[in-house]
């Protein structure tokens, strides 16, 4: 009868140390908003169910060990709430980031990106003028452009150094105009045009700016860079969650069964038989 005990109380103790990589995911989520991904609302829910399972294990450890039958009912009620939640948002992170990715730029190493490869709720969120005064202001902030800017043997690198790179989304998105767009490298940040008669239909190709405040924040194709990268990040933290999801549903199926050995050893019914048996049916005589 204990055996499930102790092992409700290994897995619940097991489930407080994999909280620390959910709560690690929605701290790294927090520091990229603040320096990359500029979404300052993504990271609390993974923060909020972190510290939710930390104390809802913890109440579930004393439960199984002590035998106490409120805490193990409290921590069947709350930990089912806490699954439900995470596959909810395992589910809303797939979803939102289903569509979308770069497209090669012929002879470059790295990708250019387009809003219209992206879809759905996030993208409108993204694109929406209020939040995306808050987003732009915050890369722009973070100097993620200027921070681009690389020097070899004294001399800024050159164009065919630069193609090489490997850029980030945010970094091709931003701090460049689309390779379409024909722009001539002069350094990281600073590209000229060839002839504005020749440029191709992209309105990214009229925002770009030599302006080190503007460049090309105003642009789809930083939107789409952001998207981008925010697709990476909750694909990364999502992978996390799966795996912590699982072992939830094996420590709370565990939990059940020591739950019910609790109770049945409280209304002292002997292990395997209940109180509505009979071991003799009153028809039969001898």
């Amino acid at each position: 009868m204990r055996s499930s005990n102790h092992l409700i109380g290994l897995l619940n103790f097991l489930t407080f140390l994999l909280s620390i990589p959910i709560l690690g995911g929605g701290i790294w989520l927090s520091t990229r908003a603040n320096n990359t991904d500029c979404m300052h609302f993504l990271q609390w829910p993974l923060i909020v169910i972190g510290v939710a399972i930390m104390v809802v294990s913890l109440a579930g450890f004393a439960g199984a060990c002590y035998r106490n039958t409120f805490l193990m009912y409290l921590y069947l009620w709350v930990m089912f709430l806490i699954i439900v939640v995470l596959i909810g948002f395992v589910i809303f992170a797939y979803v939102v980031t289903d569509k979308g990715s770069g497209r090669p730029a012929p002879n470059r190493a790295y990708e250019d990106y387009y809003l219209p490869d992206y879809s759905g709720w996030l993208k409108d969120r993204v694109a929406s003028d209020e939040y995306w005064r808050k987003i732009s202001s915050c890369i722009r902030d973070s100097d993620v452009c200027r921070k681009t800017g690389r020097v070899v043997g004294g001399y800024p690198e050159s164009a065919d150094v630069y193609y090489r790179r490997k850029l980030n989304p945010i970094e091709s998105g931003c701090c460049k105009p689309p390779t379409e767009c024909g722009f001539t490298y002069a350094n990281e940040t600073t590209w000229n045009p060839i002839n504005s008669a020749l440029t191709v239909n992209n309105y990214d190709c009229n925002r770009w700016s030599n302006d080190q405040e503007q460049l090309c924040y105003n642009c789809n194709s930083c939107k789409a860079g952001v998207l981008a990268s925010l697709r990476k990040s909750w694909r990364k933290v999502s992978v996390i969650n799966i795996v912590v999801l699982i072992l939830l549903i094996i420590a709370y199926v565990v939990a059940c069964a020591a739950f019910r050995n609790n109770r049945r050893m409280d209304n002292d019914e002997p292990y395997g038989e209940t109180r509505m048996e009979k071991s003799r049916p009153s028809w039969i005589h001898f």
